[in-house]
């Protein structure tokens, strides 16, 4: 079994408890560090939301490097208890929401309570045709702030958009058969 830890920031090193089964595919240390290093300096301070979000390990290594808070959504109860013990054994409990539910539901929730993010962690199964449909609908919620960033982990084959809405793809890296994509959203879809 994979083992999977803090790579940096106040919780570096911390070991993460893994989500029992096959069903979760977690980002494995030497990929998230790469992520991370495309991401660059943009973590001091603001909010961080991790759709499909496993073990928790992306928005939780977000928060360690100085997000303020995570809002953290899977729809597997399983996945849930597992956040919340990894949220406890990095002791980030009190920065940090969670929704158990499907992503688009939380969408909705997060757009009632207009709700913004400073980035977006979006890592869908691979044998799910989702990740188009949910890029979709968070620019449609509008949930990602100008500026802000969404960054996308799908299976190197998927051909992802060079714009969504107000999305534009910044950066594109493959590693493996994994392919991390980074957005820039450059403009409020609601012109608000």
């Amino acid at each position: 079994m994979t083992k999977m830890r803090v790579i940096s920031g106040e919780c570096k090193g911390t070991r993460l408890q893994m989500v029992p089964g096959s069903h979760v595919r977690p980002t494995i240390d030497r990929v998230k560090e790469s992520l991370f290093d495309l991401i660059g300096q943009r973590f001091s301070g603001g909010e961080v939301l991790d759709l499909f979000a496993g073990t928790g390990g992306l928005g939780i290594e977000a928060l360690s490097r100085g997000m303020d808070r995570a809002f953290f959504v899977d729809q597997s109860n399983v996945s849930i208890h597992t956040i919340r013990e990894n949220l406890s054994r990095t002791r980030l409990t009190k920065q940090a929401d969670i929704f158990r539910g499907d992503a688009r539901t939380a969408c909705r929730l997060l757009e009632k309570q207009k709700r913004k993010f400073d980035l977006i962690f979006l890592d869908p199964p691979y044998q799910r045709p989702i990740l188009l449909p949910i890029m979709k609908e968070l620019t449609k919620r509008n949930l990602l702030k100008i500026d802000g960033m969404a960054v996308i982990e799908s299976p190197h084959t998927v051909d992802l958009p060079e714009e969504i809405d107000s999305w534009v793809l910044r950066k594109q890296r493959s590693y493996g058969n994994t392919m991390i994509t980074i957005y820039d959203c450059c403009q409020d879809v609601k012109g608000e």
